[in-house]
């Protein structure tokens, strides 16, 4: 009834199967994985430190993400952040001494964010802290990297375009530095982002941080590109898994 009455209201349809009603409909909700795996991408930027995904960027995950970037659906930074939130917990579980933890999200560019009203990365970051804190990690999101001028949309790019696009793009913010000095003295970060694909702009966030003295423990996605990915062994153990995303 409630579905029925969000399409007869708001022509609602899910996002993920078109059915008329909210924006996420529960089969499709109760499809969304609820562990991660190491993303880690073909080839490894060198250095970077270890990368966890919730999901393969294909099918649903897909089609959530591409929903709240490009079509606004602002129903889905729940979901997405709940898949954020099992990455980032997977990562800090693996890499994150016992502490604070920041989730720093990589940055969009200014017209970007200004095209689609809204900053879809930030959002779901946030969320992802939300539910780290509701599990009893002392856990923040802050915006700490902003990007220079001349960079261009990654998509399309190759591995190699989109490092060389990337290449010093990135720098932390002396006032947001300051800000987080101020609320959490010792803290580990973990750079978020919503589709890990060749790694370079985790790489590059990863390096700007740790320009600043910033101790980078690891990567968090919502998804990541499926490369060579192999079906997933049975059996794995809780929030990890044999069979990495590639």
């Amino acid at each position: 009834m409630l579905d029925a009455a969000a399409d007869l209201l708001l022509g609602g349809r899910c996002a993920g199967c078109e059915r008329p009603g909210r924006v996420l409909c529960r089969d499709c909700a109760a499809a969304l994985p609820d562990s991660a795996r190491p993303a880690w991408p073909t080839p490894v930027p060198a250095g970077l430190v270890e990368p966890w995904a919730a999901a393969a960027y294909d099918g649903l995950v897909r089609s959530l993400v591409l929903g709240l970037k490009e079509r606004r659906l602002l129903g889905l930074r729940r979901p997405l952040a709940d898949l954020l939130a099992t990455a980032a917990s997977a990562a800090v579980g693996s890499a994150v001494p016992a502490g604070s933890v920041a989730l720093v999200p990589v940055p969009s560019r200014t017209a970007t964010v200004r095209e689609r009203g809204h900053d879809p990365t930030y959002a779901v970051t946030a969320g992802a802290a939300a539910r780290l804190r509701a599990a009893g990690v002392d856990a923040v999101a802050v915006r700490m990297l902003r990007t220079r001028p001349g960079v261009v949309d990654q998509a399309g790019l190759d591995a190699v375009a989109r490092s060389a696009n990337l290449t010093g793009s990135m720098a932390c913010t002396n006032a947001s530095l300051r800000r987080l000095a101020r609320r959490r003295p010792r803290v580990s970060v973990v750079v978020c982002d919503d589709v890990l694909t060749t790694g370079s702009t985790a790489r590059e966030a990863q390096r700007a941080l740790e320009a600043v003295g910033l101790h980078v423990a690891a990567v968090a996605a919502v998804a990541a590109t499926r490369r060579r990915f192999p079906a997933p062994r049975q059996g794995p153990s809780p929030g990890r898994a044999e069979a990495p995303y590639r």
